[in-house]
């Protein structure tokens, strides 16, 4: 594709989801819906003006720098503040690996007419609830405390679970790993080493940002954070094909509990990248879909992701909280909104590929499924996930959200004199 070719197909893209951007300002509506169908309508499905395939190999890069630039802003921003909120999220996490695998492998076999193998690399791709959606959705909501914190770190925790053992299952299945237990070491090493990466850059990006002097900072601590995430994405990959996603999350959360006289800045920086990553990302992996994909699936297709979201989640949120301090209106909410993203959507367009060049059959009613799952729990979830909350009486009140993001400020103020005062004795 020529140089002109890709400088309009970015322009279209990042023009349909400001559009979209804009017109869930204007509506109301949930902003991450609304990115859905402007890519639909760019893409193999409407207009065709679109082709995400035209960029080549740099696809597959893009996508992931522009991920782990999200899940970092989403490590900065992730609290566990309390006993009941830990349990929830480990609880949730744990349960959901086992009982979503599990009915996402039988699922689609049985419904959607996967092979086996592939069925169980499409129960991993869709493990996860994606942050890039639900973390949009809970800011325009303004979901009460502790659900918000509860579904922003499940997401969190789960994206880059699912993405190793996606990827893990997909080389069971070509053969380039032998057997189960190869695939257990992989994924625990894939997790861990990418965990002590991020930790690692994450301590070594806050120490340098404390000793930024004022005069300094103006644009150098986001350049350096920048240029330290993106070199520390590529290293992983090279070392350990997936383990960016963990070292992101892992880098964020460690700079977000080293406040710095920089962290204001550069949080709110961040958080606004991390959003224009979205507004990008979501119509060009979304122009990918294809209808003669989606089409063949019919209603096994349908049933298959209904089975995800009125009986695996339910199931594992209901049995995960037990005990805990939840009343029926908060688990009935948890339970519903599930919604996957950009993650779920980028590696079911790299792994389709992947398997295609390796003659699997059902390379593209894998994709096809996965990009269903995604239309419908971010349709279906999406447009009902405020209503819902407001029925059940989960929003939370305007003095509320002033309160705490007051408290937020002066937290932040304060550690900030601590800083000051630091590093002037």
């Amino acid at each position: 594709m020529t140089t002109e070719g890709l400088g309009l197909l970015w322009g279209i893209t990042v023009f349909s989801g400001a559009t979209a951007r804009l017109l869930a300002a204007l509506s109301g509506l949930p902003g991450v819906v609304l990115l859905l169908l402007s890519g639909l309508l760019i893409g193999r499905s409407g207009l065709g003006l679109v082709e995400p395939l035209d960029l080549g190999q740099g696809l597959g890069t893009i996508v992931g720098l522009l991920v782990s630039l999200v899940l970092f802003d989403g490590g900065l921003n992730l609290r566990l503040p309390g006993n009941t909120i830990k349990a929830t999220v480990l609880r949730i996490s744990l349960l959901r690996l086992l009982i979503s695998l599990g009915a996402g492998l039988v699922a689609a076999h049985w419904l959607a007419g996967l092979s086996w193998p592939v069925a169980a690399v499409y129960s991993a791709i869709v493990l996860a609830t994606g942050p890039t959606v639900v973390t949009p959705l809970i800011r325009q909501i303004r979901l009460a405390a502790p659900l918000g914190d509860v579904l922003e770190a499940e997401g969190l925790v789960l994206e880059p679970i699912g993405a190793v053992l996606a990827l893990l299952l997909l080389e069971l299945v070509l053969g380039d790993l032998h057997g189960w237990r190869e695939l257990i070491f992989g994924l625990l090493s894939r997790l861990g080493g990418g965990v002590l990466i991020g930790a690692s850059v994450g301590w070594l990006l806050s120490e340098l940002l404390r000793r930024l002097k004022p005069e300094q900072a103006t644009g150098l601590p986001l350049q350096l954070s920048l240029g330290m995430l993106f070199l520390m994405y590529g290293i992983s990959e090279w070392l350990l094909p997936e383990s960016g996603l963990p070292a992101s999350v892992a880098a964020g959360f460690v700079v977000g509990r080293r406040p710095s006289s920089q962290a204001e800045d550069l949080d709110e920086l961040i958080q606004q990248l991390a959003q224009l990553a979205i507004t990008m990302m979501f119509p060009l992996l979304a122009a990918d879909v294809s209808w003669a994909e989606l089409s063949p699936l019919g209603w096994g297709g349908i049933s298959c992701v209904l089975v995800l979201m009125l009986v695996a989640r339910p199931v594992a949120v209901s049995v995960a909280t037990i005990g805990l301090p939840l009343d029926p209106r908060q688990r009935l909410f948890l339970g519903w909104l599930a919604p996957r993203g950009i993650v779920t959507a980028a590696v079911a367009s790299l792994f389709s590929i992947r398997l295609e060049q390796a003659g699997i059959l059902g390379a593209g009613r894998l994709q096809g499924l996965v990009f269903l799952t995604i239309l419908m729990t971010v349709g279906l979830q999406g447009l009902t996930a405020q209503p819902l909350a407001r029925a059940l009486g989960l929003v939370a009140a305007e003095d509320d959200s002033d309160e705490l993001t007051s408290s937020s400020e002066e937290a932040t103020l304060q550690a900030s004199s601590v800083v000051a005062e630091s590093s002037q004795e």
